[in-house]
This record gives structure tokens, C-alpha cells and sequence, in this order.
């Protein structure tokens, strides 16, 4: 039997985007959200690193080089118009978050915290600039939590998996009237009557052979409209994420980066020297991308084929070795990347190794570093941080990573070869001597 339900707004999705719509929506009349997943399970909860807003916390700052960087950072194809009016507006915005509750890192003083993100620099162009409003490596995960529960109190309602089937449109104008649904749990249809209808279902990662968007992003919102004669827009201007783990589509935050993370190839050359003499390694993403294809193209790729990169940090030493069936955990894992023609590429952290998989390792050596001895992050708790994007979403919150267990002080410290200068990874360390599940 199908269900009819009316409302003045229905949303699709409950990530950042659809939540914040709910919820400035639900003051001004009836709203509900479908989404296929529980919304707190959305994609949003996979970004790390921060949400980039001109604070002016911790560094000069303003809006206007805040929208020179984005600007610049889309070749000059960005609307002007909607990237000024995102820069603007995003310092209120994470005030909003603040005082909705959401848990930003503090400086020593109580402002929100900031860090250094690829493409973010000051006096346009001049050098990179703290502009990332964080909270730990979980910043997405806490911007879902905040919205959810503001939208709770609000009463906006919700039908949690459900999945969107078709969308209405008036016969005569063709304006959206509503939408049509598929109750997981039980197969049953539901219509809904809407005077307005918001798509925010994300983004179409899983197009990619490796990716760090979770199964859920298949296109189908995008679908959806497509079908029924919606307008599409630059769907080809699909970002990339430069860093994660070699293969595994595990995102490695650009906070690792921006903390001091170096890339460099197989020869051990910081190489985004050549491409972005003035930011190095904190460029925007499309460009450390494509200097990363060009490094594995010209033949300065790492490994055995020689398709990836390292993400390492210039004070450590490293040694390398292979890690076999067996061994459950390491020091560090050699975070690496890599962008061949027609993937994408974004990852972080390490998990326990299947049988027979084999992984590049890396042992981090301070001098007068004891084993097991702890090294503080920002106030981090493990794990890199991450932010923005939200890949493709409005406040730009990015990537997922695992959560790294604090270094254990009793662990043994593996046996490596003389270490061999190079790199280390752009995750912040475990400790030395600590271990990595």
C-alpha cells in the first residue's frame, strides 16, 4: 500500500548540506529529510581535517584573500559572485556551529583553534595562512552530531532509509511538487507532496576505481534529476584528494601536510618545489594532483611499479622493509599516494594487514627519541586530522581516515635495516616504538 505525506520542504540527504538546510527550513515550515541512512552514518562524518573560515584566530586573515584563494584555486572558472558569498558568510557560519555546540580544538586564549590547508594563503598568494577551523581528526563527525541534534529540537522529521525513487514535477511548468520513495525495511512506497524540494545527496565516488567515498555515494540524486530533465551543471569538475594510502582508498587528511608533512618520490626530492615554489606541499589539490601523476608519468615513482609517492616528514629517518603475513602491527605506516590516469586517490591510517598483503613501513627515529615515548599533536588524539570537504559540499570538509590507538609503552620495537634518508608519513606519529592497529 503506498503512503502519502505533505510537507512544505522535503530534503534529500542528511550530510552537512542537507542538514543545515533542514534546519533553517524547519523554522519557516513543515520539513522533512529522507535519507537512505541513518544521519549521522552520512559521508559528511568522514571528513578530518577542518572547515576553512577567516578568523583570524591564530594568523592575519580576511575574507576577501580567503575568496582570492578559491577563486584562484579553480583556474578562474569558480562564480565569483557565490565565492565571495561563501567566504564571506563562512565566519558566521562556524560561529553558528560554536554556538550550536559543536566542539572546536581552543587555542590557549579560547578562541577556535586553526591550522594550516593546501591553497589557503594570505596577502594573495604571499604564503600559506591558518585558516582550517578544526576539531581533532573527527570534524565532520561533529558538525553531524551538532545539526542532527539541533534539527531533533527543531522538529524536523525524519525518514531514515528510505531511497529515492523518482522525483515529481507539475505538469504544466514542470516546477518540483515531490518525491517518491522506497521504505527499505519494509518495500513499501511513499509519495511525497513537497512546495519545495532540496537535493543534497553528495557526491559519485565510487565511479573511481579507488576512492575514499564510502559505498553509499553512488549518484543517485544526480540520477535522480538527470532522468527527469533537471539542469545539470560542471558535472565534470569532480575533485581529487592527493593523499591516502597506497591502493586502499583510505584518506590521508591535508592537515598531515599542513603540519609538515613533505611529498617526495622515489629519488627523495621534496618535488612540489618545482611546481609551487612559493606553498610547496600546502598547494590546492588539483595542482599537488596532477604533480603527482606527473612525478609516476616521468618515472620518479616509489615501489615496484613505481606508482605512488611519499607523504613524510623532513625530521625523521626511515628505513623500509616488507611486513608479511603474520605481523599484526607496526611503527608507522608508510603513508603514500599516488593518481593514475582515470582514479582517484584519497586515503589515510593503517589497519590490520590481510593475509600475504604486503605494505611499505616506515620507523620514525628522532634523535634521543626514547621507544614508546609520547609526541603531542595540537591536542590531537591519534590519527591525522582532516576537513573540508566535505569533498564537493558547500564549507568544504574533507576526507575519512581510522582512528590510531595511542602508543602503547610496553610494545617491542621491530627490527629494521639502517635507516636510508627520505621521508616519513604526514600522519602524526604514533610515538616511537608505539604500535598502529
Amino acid at each position: 500500500m503506498t503512503q502519502q505525506h505533505t510537507f512544505d520542504v522535503v530534503i534529500v540527504g542528511a550530510g552537512g548540506a542537507g542538514l543545515r538546510a533542514a534546519l533553517e527550513s524547519s523554522r519557516r515550515g513543515r520539513t522533512a529529510v529522507i535519507t537512505k541512512l541513518y544521519p549521522t552514518r552520512s559521508h559528511t562524518g568522514a571528513a578530518q581535517g577542518g572547515m576553512c573560515a577567516a578568523l583570524a584566530n591564530v594568523e592575519e586573515d580576511n575574507w576577501e584573500w580567503h575568496t582570492f584563494d578559491t577563486i584562484k584555486g579553480g583556474d578562474y572558472l569558480v562564480d565569483q559572485d557565490a565565492a565571495e558569498i561563501m567566504c564571506r558568510e563562512a565566519i558566521e557560519a562556524v560561529y553558528d556551529l560554536e554556538h550550536m555546540g559543536m566542539p572546536f580544538n581552543r587555542t590557549p586564549d579560547g578562541l577556535i583553534d586553526q591550522r594550516r590547508f593546501g591553497g589557503h594563503t594570505h596577502h594573495h598568494g604571499a604564503g600559506p595562512v591558518r585558516r582550517s577551523c578544526f576539531a581533532a581528526d573527527r570534524t565532520g563527525h561533529m558538525i553531524l552530531q551538532t545539526l542532527f541534534q539541533q534539527n531533533v529540537k527543531q522538529g524536523t522529521v525524519f525518514f531514515d532509509e528510505f531511497y529515492v525513487l523518482d522525483l515529481l514535477r507539475a505538469p504544466d511548468d514542470g516546477r518540483a511538487a515531490g518525491l517518491v520513495a522506497y521504505e527499505l525495511a519494509t518495500g513499501e512506497l511513499h509519495v511525497f507532496r513537497a512546495k519545495s524540494v532540496v537535493f543534497c545527496t553528495g557526491g559519485y565516488g565510487k565511479m573511481f576505481k579507488i576512492t575514499s567515498n564510502a559505498h553509499a555515494l553512488t549518484g543517485d540524486g544526480p540520477g535522480v534529476c538527470y532522468r527527469r530533465g533537471v539542469p545539470m551543471e560542471d558535472m565534470e569538475f569532480f575533485q581529487f584528494h592527493p593523499t591516502g594510502l597506497y591502493r586502499l582508498g583510505v584518506l590521508l587528511s591535508e592537515a598531515a601536510r599542513g603540519e609538515g608533512g613533505i611529498l617526495r618520490n622515489a629519488d627523495g626530492e621534496a618535488f612540489m618545489e618545482r611546481y609551487a615554489p612559493t606553498i610547496k606541499d600546502l598547494a590546492p589539490r588539483d595542482m599537488v594532483s596532477r604533480a603527482i601523476y606527473t612525478e609516476i608519468r616521468e618515472g620518479r615513482g616509489a615501489g615496484p611499479n613505481g606508482d605512488y609517492v611519499y607523504v613524510l616528514k623532513d625530521d625523521s629517518t626511515v628505513a623500509q622493509r616488507t611486513v608479511t603475513r603474520g605481523e599484526s602491527s607496526v611503527d608507522n605506516v608508510a603513508i603514500t599516494s599516488g593518481l593514475a590516469a582515470g582514479e582517484q586517490v584519497v586515503t589515510e591510517g593503517g589497519d590490520r594487514l590481510k593475509d600475504g598483503a604486503r605494505v611499505q613501513t616506515t620507523v620514525d627515529r628522532p634523535a634521543g627519541a626514547a621507544s614508546g615515548e609520547r609526541r603531542g599533536h595540537r591536542g590531537e588524539r591519534g590519527g591525522a586530522g582532516g576537513g573540508g570537504r566535505r569533498e564537493g559540499g558547500a564549507g568544504g570538509a574533507e576526507g575519512a581516515g581510522t582512528r590510531q590507538r595511542p602508543a602503547s609503552t610496553d610494545s617491542a620495537t621491530p627490527s629494521v635495516p639502517p635507516a636510508a634518508p627520505a621521508v616519513q608519513p604526514g600522519t602524526p606519529p604514533a610515538a616511537p616504538g608505539g604500535t598502529m592497529r
